[in-house]
């Protein structure tokens, strides 16, 4: 699944289109892909893991869940989910939810938790897991609620930055390794960005689907953890409880 620096990327890459007139629209959506025929792109934005063109009234979101791509003038051999040609190019996703928000986007989306948004707010992010003690490291983090755009990869390799083990109740975690979560969302969001623009983000990953630690030399566990059942790489060793 594309986390949020991904997305992040997308957008940059898609600015181009911005403030461009689709003149042709087509793909295998059920949706009615017509109504962006003809429209002028206002925005280019993104939330998460979601990407945004927003229109005058209306915004397409379009969500790659497990397995969704994107192209710009290089379609691949089969018919896209959607195509929408511009005068300057065309963008294609493939395996992809697509979805019309009505409406203003600040009516429907808190920027302040998006945490590659100039707008992320880790303090509100604090403050939301105070009221989610129960909830798992591991599933707190993939929160988009809480935490939009991190994913698998960077849960992860979070949680072994801070040397947090998956199954820890976030009820559980000193006020100094919640503040080190938070955080952490943030900055390995961040790298992950720069890395990925690099192309070197594998190079980069400790534990997501490394056999290893780098700190002990342990071999690592992996498993499927938490309520969402996404795998999990960690060492018991560095990461003790759950």
């Amino acid at each position: 699944m594309p986390e949020g620096p991904s997305l992040v990327l997308l957008r940059e890459a898609a600015a181009r289109f911005r403030r461009r007139t689709v003149r042709d629209v087509d793909g295998d959506s059920t949706l009615d892909l017509q109504r962006m025929h003809g429209r002028r792109v206002v925005a280019v934005r993104t939330w998460g893991k979601h990407f945004l063109l927003e229109f005058s009234s209306f915004s397409l979101r379009v969500h790659m869940l497990m397995f969704g791509s994107w192209r710009i003038d290089d379609p691949k051999p089969k018919t896209p989910r959607l195509a929408l040609a511009f005068d300057n190019g065309t963008l294609y996703f493939y395996a992809s939810s697509l979805k019309y928000v009505e409406g203003d986007l600040d009516d429907t989306y808190d920027w302040r938790r998006d945490v590659l948004s100039p707008d992320w707010n880790p303090g509100l992010a604090r403050r939301t897991l105070k009221h989610a003690l129960d909830v798992l490291a591991c599933d707190a983090l993939l929160d988009q609620d809480v935490f939009a755009g991190v994913g698998n990869i960077i849960k992860n390799e979070v949680l072994f930055r801070i040397r947090v083990h998956p199954l820890t109740p976030v009820g559980e975690l000193p006020p100094r390794k919640l503040g080190q979560l938070v955080a952490q969302a943030r900055e390995y969001s961040v790298d992950f960005l720069e890395w990925k623009r690099q192309g070197v983000l594998r190079r980069h990953w400790q534990v997501h689907r490394q056999r290893n630690c780098p700190s002990c030399g342990g071999r690592l566990e992996k498993a499927r953890l938490g309520e969402r059942e996404r795998w999990a790489y960690f060492c018991p060793h560095c990461q003790p409880g759950g």
